[in-house]
């Protein structure tokens, strides 16, 4: 059987594997503690299923040999491999051109933010390898890791059906998070305000809350709580990929430590930030709900 072949089969596999996970009918038999453990198993199926991008992303990452292969750079290599899924799931259905236009903002804006950091005037890390798709200083690829926190909000949304109640008017959401943004570049300047942001947007989402279907019933949880747990994530493959050497903080020149704890603050308000831009895409704002 020919490649296009195999690969046009997956995808379609994945699309009905998709379609059953979407369409559980309802079993009034379960109760207590099969419940719970149903509920449980298919909210870690669906969870999974959302990482789809994230995990063969960075199963790239870290099944990439640092020398690279067959004389092409490792970062080279990184960057065809996340531009070839991210192709194959647009392809593939599994993501809309408009999801596309999101993630590849996510991508941008990321981008910068990598330039801004391994900048000469700041070095808060720096990518060792050398790289052909190397921009002043940054490999190109690096802003598929943002991207990849905006695929799986977007896959994880549709997945789980969500819906936001309480949400806070779309022009305070975007100040809040132009404001975490910011915050990135100018705390090496004026100091760094992230933990009054973060009260900032504790008051504005405080009522937010997330309402999700893992299996046949809806749960709901509250809003900023998943920005939390998505950010402890994040630093979790952060620790990882400083691990192989993707990227170097300072401190892990000479030999590897942890990543600061705090960098879970920064990266649970870069979520807040990430999740406005998904939330104001068309077929998701519709199943949002603004006070008035």
């Amino acid at each position: 059987m020919s490649r296009p072949i195999k690969t046009r089969l997956t995808s379609l596999r994945l699309n009905a594997f998709d379609n059953y996970l979407l369409h559980q009918g309802e079993r009034s038999d379960l109760t207590g503690f099969s419940r719970f453990a149903v509920e449980f198993f298919y909210f870690g199926i669906k969870e999974a299923r959302a990482c789809l991008f994230v995990g063969l992303f960075f199963s790239a990452v870290f099944a990439v040999p640092r020398a690279g292969l067959f004389g092409v750079p490792r970062y080279d290599l990184l960057l065809i491999i996340a531009l070839a899924i991210q192709a194959w799931m647009v392809w593939a259905k599994l993501e809309t051109i408009d999801e596309l236009k999101a993630i590849s903002l996510f991508h941008a804006v990321g981008f910068a933010l990598e330039v801004f950091k391994t900048s000469n005037g700041i070095k808060s890390w720096n990518y060792p390898d050398f790289a052909y798709t190397k921009l002043l200083g940054v490999p190109l690829f690096s802003g598929f890791m943002y991207a990849a926190v905006g695929s799986y909000i977007i896959q994880a949304w549709r997945l789980f059906e969500l819906r936001v109640v309480h949400h806070p008017t779309y022009w305070m959401a975007g100040v809040i998070a132009i404001v975490i943004y910011a915050n990135f570049f100018t705390h090496h300047y004026i100091g760094d305000y992230r933990w009054y942001i973060a009260a900032c947007a504790l008051g504005l989402y405080a009522r937010s809350a997330v309402v999700f279907r893992p299996f046949d019933r809806e749960r709901q949880m509250p809003l900023l709580l998943s920005f939390v747990l998505i950010g402890f994530f994040i630093w979790l493959a952060e620790n990882i990929s400083t691990f192989f050497g993707i990227w170097k903080y300072p401190n892990q020149l000479g030999a590897w430590s942890v990543v600061h704890v705090g960098k879970w603050s920064s990266w649970s308000l870069l979520v807040v930030m990430t999740f406005t831009i998904v939330a104001n895409l068309k077929h998701f704002k519709e199943r949002i709900h603004v006070p008035t």
